[in-house]
Order: structure tokens, then sequence, then C-alpha cells
């Protein structure tokens, strides 16, 4: 089924492609055997969607995480700016003229849950383009030849637009839909079932609702997020996500695994991700476990020795001891073996969410300790929904009073730990780092790349792409009225 499907993001893609493109660009970027409008249905369009829109967070999550410091590249550089290029092709060569035709073929028929399914992924792709590069076309693009330089929107247009697509869908969702176009098997994240659809856009407006805590404030975000989360996700069996198999490998597996067996280009595990979980930044104190039990199923040592001494970013191979860094990804790991997932959003993930949220809506910041039985539950249950995805025994180490803190000590810093852990490969990550201002006390041990001095950016974090210079080439004077320096906050992060 995976197989049909990929195969029919490459014949089914079709052209109806981003306003700021050239005239020549529409000769050159037609794919060979692409479709008609009039030749397709909804039904064909909504699996290569649903790929492309997976994809897009892959290609984020490949720019982003070293910024995060999940990983550096091979050697342990830390990574400068980025234009993710392959971000914007998907969004707006792929996805968004997609989507488009999707909705409008649903408005004619009345398909309002095909329509549903629709905003929600538009809404996730200009998710990903705006927490990406900020200000991006949205109101006068996807005209085509009809106005080949669109202006570009501001980030709060963009973001009162996200709302409003999964503000739609939810109020379809919560209704029925009587046309006789129903979502089936061509749904590869849910096949078909509304509910889940219903309660990933509830977990998607909680999502985007927590990037606002500081324009809307700690409270009022809080509050808006408990709201939305309360009707989120239930279980790990409502993760967004897609599998890959033999014949369309997961590209983690073809990035880490099969380049690193073949001598080309990989990545390389950061110390920043290994000591949060072998015990440095976080001492484990019961004598049952010596490390996270993730550890081993995120990364392995190339010399054997099983120990883990990651990568420092931008330290010329050195660990965070001084020594030489031996981790790598695991070739047989749950996110890098030929049929692992790439997920968009997760269970584990709303569980976080709803931890945080719960402090927020207190008025917590770094410094407060403490929070409701009901918020620390919630962030209990996101380690043992991620424990048991991933298919281990975490009762030792929810166990250990190093994470078992207790409602009456806990602290954003305990929440985050453990969402970048269970966040691994996601570019939620880079949104949360963000937030917080890089901050060490709440992403412990954080520090800036140990090459900050050198570059054009010195001892500067990284905070969004450059526009790709494809676009800067077709629409140079609105990328250039809207460029900033790769180290200037976004909107939503001022």
């Amino acid at each position: 089924m995976m197989k049909k499907y990929i195969i029919k993001t490459i014949l089914v893609t079709l052209l109806i492609t981003i306003g700021a493109c050239s005239d020549e660009y529409f000769e050159v970027n037609r794919p060979s055997g692409a479709a008609d409008y009039d030749q397709v249905g909804m039904k064909d369009l909504l699996a290569p969607v649903l790929v492309h829109t997976i994809n897009g967070q892959y290609w984020a999550a490949r720019g982003f995480n070293k910024y995060a410091q999940n990983f550096t590249g091979d050697g342990g550089t830390s990574g400068g700016p980025t234009s993710v290029s392959s971000v914007w092709s998907r969004v707006y060569l792929y996805a968004l003229p997609n989507l488009n035709v999707i909705l409008e073929k649903a408005a004619v028929e009345n398909a309002t849950h095909y329509a549903a399914v629709a905003n929600i992924l538009k809404a996730v792709n200009l998710g990903i383009a705006t927490d990406s590069y900020d200000n991006i076309p949205y109101s006068d693009a996807l005209q085509g030849a009809a106005n080949l330089t669109p202006t570009f929107d501001g980030q709060q247009a963009i973001y009162d637009e996200i709302f409003a697509l999964l503000n739609s869908a939810i109020s379809a969702l919560e209704s029925s839909d009587s046309s006789g176009f129903l979502v089936g098997s061509e749904d590869i994240i849910y096949n078909g079932d509304m509910d889940k659809w219903l309660r990933a856009a509830y977990t998607l407006k909680a999502r985007y609702e927590l990037h606002l805590s500081k324009i809307n404030g700690s409270v009022s975000t809080g509050n808006n997020v408990l709201a939305s989360i309360a009707n989120g996700f239930e279980s790990n069996s409502d993760d967004f996500q897609i599998f890959y198999n033999e014949q369309n490998l997961n590209p983690w597996y073809a990035r880490e695994v099969l380049a690193k067996n073949t001598g080309n280009d990989h990545d390389k595990i950061s110390n920043q991700l290994v000591s949060l979980m072998d015990g440095t930044s976080y001492p484990f104190l019961d004598g049952m476990i010596s490390m996270d039990p993730r550890l081993p199923e995120y990364a392995e040592t190339a010399d054997g020795s099983g120990i883990y001494k990651g990568y420092v970013n931008g330290g010329d191979g050195l660990s965070g001891d001084g020594s030489s860094g031996n981790t790598d990804f695991r070739a047989e790991g749950f996110y890098t073996n030929a049929n692992a997932p790439i997920t968009l959003i997760t269970y584990a993930e709303a569980m976080f969410i709803k931890a945080e949220a719960t402090m927020l809506a207190a008025g917590a910041n770094e410094a407060t300790v403490g929070i409701s039985s009901d918020g620390y539950s919630a962030y209990m249950n996101g380690i043992m929904a991620n424990m048991d995805k991933l298919g281990i025994d975490g009762s030792d180490y929810m166990g250990d009073v190093s994470v078992n803190v207790g409602e009456g000590a806990i602290m954003l810093h305990n929440i985050m730990r453990e969402k970048y852990i269970a966040n691994f490969l996601n570019p939620e990550t880079f949104v949360d780092l963000r937030r917080y201002d890089f901050s060490n006390q709440v992403f412990t041990d954080l520090e800036l790349r140990a090459d900050h001095n050198e570059g054009d950016f010195p001892n500067q974090w990284f905070r969004r792409a450059t526009y790709p210079s494809s676009e800067s080439l077709r629409n140079p004077e609105n990328v250039a009225a809207n460029q900033q320096e790769p180290t200037a906050p976004v909107w939503w992060d001022n």
C-alpha cells in the first residue's frame, strides 16, 4: 500500500505551482507524467500530499536539528545558516497547490470531511513554512502565471490563517458528512478515521497555541492550550505518522545508515542529547539504571564500547569530556531502520504540551517549582507513552527519583528534557528552544555551538532559515523586503 502511494507522489503532481515562479519555471518544473486538473480526484491527491507533508517535516529536521543539537554533521560540525530549500519545495510545489485542488473539488461535492482533512494539512504546511522562514507568500500566491511575484504575508497573519483552518476543520469533523465522498484507504495516516483526524486537529491547535507563549503570555497561552488539548490525542494509536518499507526506505535510514555503510556523508549523535540520557546532566539516583533505556534505541557506539560519547556541535569531533566522540545513529534503531515511521505529532508530545501548559496557566516561569496532580500525570504519561511507542520497558527509568521527582518538585526543565528526548528528530524541538531563548535553565546544559566565534554570526544562536536562492531569483523584490539575518527572531519569537 505504501509503495502504491509513494509512486503516486510522482505521477499525480499537478501543474498548479507557487506563484513566485518565472515562465521558464513552468516549463522545467512540470514533473514527467504529471496529471491535469480534470484527470484526478480527491482520492488521487490525498496520499501524495500526506507523503510530501511528512517529507517536509523530515527536511525541516535535517536543517534545524543541528541547531537543536540532536545531532552534528560528520566529524562533529555544527551547521551554519540554512535555507531548508526542500521544505519550501515540498510546501509550495507539491502540498499547497494540490490541497487547493482537493478543497475546490470538495466544495463542488460538499465533501465536508475531505475539506476538513485538507484544511488540517494546509495548516500543517503553512506552519512548517512560517516557523522556518517567518513571513511567507500565501494570500497573493499559488496563482501560477497570473502572479509570478507574490507579496509575502506576515507571520501573525499566517498564524491567524492556521487557526482559522483548524477551527474550520474541527467544526466540519464535529458534524456529519452526507456527501458520499468519504475519506478511505487513500488516507495513509488514519485510514479514514475522522475521530482521529478531529483529535489531530485539536492537538495541532494546542501545539500552535503554545508557540505563541511569548506573544500571548504564559497564563493566557496555558489556558488556551489546555482547552484544546482536552479534546486531543488519547493514546499512541492517534500518532500522526507514516511508516516506510524496503521499497520506499525511511529517509533517516538512507541518510544515517546506508550513507555511513557506503562511506558517504552522514550525521553523528550530539553530546547534548547524550548528556540528557546517560546520567551526566541528570544523575540517576536509585542505582537501578545507568542510562535512559531509549539511548541504545537512538544511538550506537562506533567502537562497540557501549559508553556513549556524543559529539559536541562544532567541537572538531570531540565529546563533552574532551575525548573523541564515538556515537552514531543506531543502524536498526526505532527511527533509523528501513521501515521506521516519520512522526509529525504524537500522543507523547500532547502529554508534554499539557504538562507545560498546566504550569504556564498557573503563571510559571523557569524558576517555578511544582505542578498540579493533573499536570504531573501528563508528564509521567508522556514518558510512558514514548517508552511504549519504542517498545521499551521504562519502569526502572520512570521510578528513578531524577525522573519521578514528584509534583511538588517538578520544574519546566524536567518537562522539556523529556519532551526533547521523546521528540528526537522532530523539528518542533527547534521551536521549543526559540520559545525559551535557548535557556540552559529550561534545556539543561545547553550551550552555543563550540565554534560559535567562527563564521559570519559569532556568539549567536540561529533562529530561522533564509529564503531559498531559487526564490530570490524568481521573486527578488519581495524576498529582499522580507529577508532577515538567520539569527533574527521570527514574529512569535520576539
